[in-house]
């Protein structure tokens, strides 16, 4: 296997060059942990295109301290649909005193069934920092997209798991 992953690795393809910064990160699939080289190569991902990859950069900057790098990252991911991304620029921002840009985020993120979004609205509702009905219009919007995201498989999977 790691002779393939290696082979994408070279052909450039942003999926491996992630698959192997995950590896590198956690010190998965025979990889030593390495933070430097994760990031060099969650930094390559997202220069070929790999979205998903700048939410891990903003995790790993904002565990280190440089919000700014952090709050970089999880905008390009947030621009690119990443909902729990968007997430933690509400938390960024709340922590920043900002309440109104994190109740922006988490209403985007909660309206696309963010559960974590959704959560922290719940509180800032009942802190005062979102109205009734702004709660209400997002929470429907939540409830709609959780519908959407249902099937029999996983259904399935949540009962065997709280079973």
């Amino acid at each position: 296997m790691a002779d393939e992953i290696m082979k994408r690795v070279e052909a450039n393809d942003p999926a491996s060059i992630y698959f192997l910064a995950n590896s590198y990160h956690n010190g998965l699939n025979g990889y030593q942990q390495d933070l430097t080289k994760a990031m060099e190569l969650y930094a390559r991902a997202t220069d070929l295109g790999f979205n998903k990859a700048h939410s891990l950069l903003g995790n790993i900057y904002h565990e280190g301290g440089d919000l700014k790098k952090a709050k970089f990252h999880f905008g390009a991911a947030a621009m690119a649909g990443h909902e729990f991304a968007r997430y933690n620029l509400g938390i960024l921002e709340a922590k920043s005193g900002k309440m109104e840009q994190a109740v922006k985020h988490w209403t985007i993120a909660a309206s696309a069934g963010d559960y974590d979004a959704m959560h922290e609205l719940r509180l800032s509702f009942e802190e005062g920092s979102v109205s009734k009905e702004s709660i209400n219009s997002t929470l429907a919007a939540y409830n709609n997209s959780c519908v959407e995201m249902r099937s029999e498989a996983r259904d399935a999977c949540i009962r065997a798991i709280t079973e």
